[in-house]
């Protein structure tokens, strides 16, 4: 028995570090705060901010609806976190669209220089209706830990047409076309905007999304459409909180979801990945030279034993690591939906095949590997 403890106290420390501290990502292995409770921040985001590094997710309890809100945890090393308290709470107003048991998944936050705030989007699913409001709220704080304060949903866009929409799909939408799902004519029909043209004068669905700040500030938001056939890019208003209207689809009826997006040597990339419930699937991936298209479809970007499940996770967010030349983080889920608070979050460097990102398993790693 003194062997076996003293081997876990070796193994404890080699992981953790003598006073406690983390000192490698252990992809899947339970990932504690500095109060020694498991992080809580599932589908989330990070964004760096004076030194820290912040990370938003939601607070997940044993099913998806949302009863306290989205979460905030700070670290200076991404290893260990410090949990800063609820960004955005759920609201006690009944009336409220952010009441308790409504859904709130993916926040991300993002800092606008010309408004000196921090502004939060996520996608929203009203109590009680299921997935089928498919909006996007934003709120917004003075601070990074907020309080964030709601503002309002969208489904965006309303009365615009993508800028990469033929005029010659502009006709009159025909409800209920007796096609088949995913049969030849259904393909064509959604990649002529069949579902861009249903929800025209309401505003399109947005599920899954994420946020991404180009070098000249310029904001867009990234999210499934669509019925999740479809991916749009959107760019956002220069205060961040509204969209302007320009906006385009990708992969029509490729059936994408949890996006991600950053920018290396001038380029774009995405990974995303399928839509198949809680269960994980294959990656995909995407590249081009603008941020309008046309995006070049990469592939599974994930190699070896896993690649075809993504390691059993799901994308949600790739950082580039602040002082360090082109070293890229992707974030993923490893979802539980039997006990969702115990969803695991699986971390791996982004290497490289030329311009084609990879995703290799690692067990444990660190910055400096």
């Amino acid at each position: 028995m003194k062997q076996c403890l003293i081997t876990l106290a070796l193994v404890l420390t080699f992981s953790w570090g003598v006073q406690g501290q983390k000192k490698a990502f252990e992809p899947g292995e339970l990932w504690l705060d500095t109060d020694g409770t498991h992080i809580n921040a599932h589908g989330g985001g990070l964004l760096y901010d004076q030194g820290y590094y912040y990370w938003y997710g939601e607070h997940k309890d044993h099913n998806s609806l949302a009863q306290v809100g989205v979460n905030v945890y700070r670290s200076k090393d991404l290893y260990t976190w410090e949990k800063k308290g609820v960004a955005l709470a759920v609201s006690e107003d009944p009336d409220s669209e952010i009441t308790s048991g409504c859904v709130m998944e993916r926040p991300k936050v993002i800092y606008n220089e010309k408004t000196d705030k921090y502004v939060m989007w996520f996608h929203l699913e009203l109590k009680g209706m299921g997935y089928a409001a498919a909006k996007t709220g934003v709120a917004i704080s003075d601070t990074p830990v907020g309080p964030f304060e709601y503002i309002r949903s969208y489904n965006p866009n309303k009365g615009k047409w993508p800028m990469n929409f033929n005029d010659d799909w502009k006709k009159d939408y025909v409800e209920n076309p007796s096609l088949e799902w995913w049969s030849d004519p259904w393909y064509k029909e959604v990649k002529e905007g069949l579902f861009v043209k249903r929800d025209f004068n309401k505003g399109q669905m947005a599920r899954d999304m994420t946020l991404f700040v180009d070098d000249d500030n310029k904001a867009y938001h990234i999210y499934s459409s669509e019925e999740n056939l479809t991916l749009h890019i959107a760019e956002l208003a220069d205060d961040y909180l509204s969209f302007t209207g320009k906006y385009i689809t990708l992969a029509p009826a490729g059936h994408n979801e949890a996006p991600t997006m950053f920018k290396r040597n001038g380029s774009y990339y995405m990974i995303t990945s399928g839509c198949t419930g809680w269960d994980p699937n294959a990656a995909r991936s995407f590249k081009s030279e603008s941020i309008w298209g046309p995006w070049e479809p990469l592939g599974n970007p994930c190699i070896g034993e896993g690649a075809d499940l993504t390691f059993n996770s799901q994308s949600t967010y790739v950082l580039k690591v602040e002082g360090v030349e082109d070293r890229y983080i992707f974030m993923a889920d490893r979802w539980n939906p039997k006990n969702h608070i115990d969803g695991r979050y699986v971390w791996l460097p982004i290497q490289w095949d030329g311009d084609r990102p990879i995703l290799e398993w690692k067990g444990r790693w660190n910055l400096e590997d």
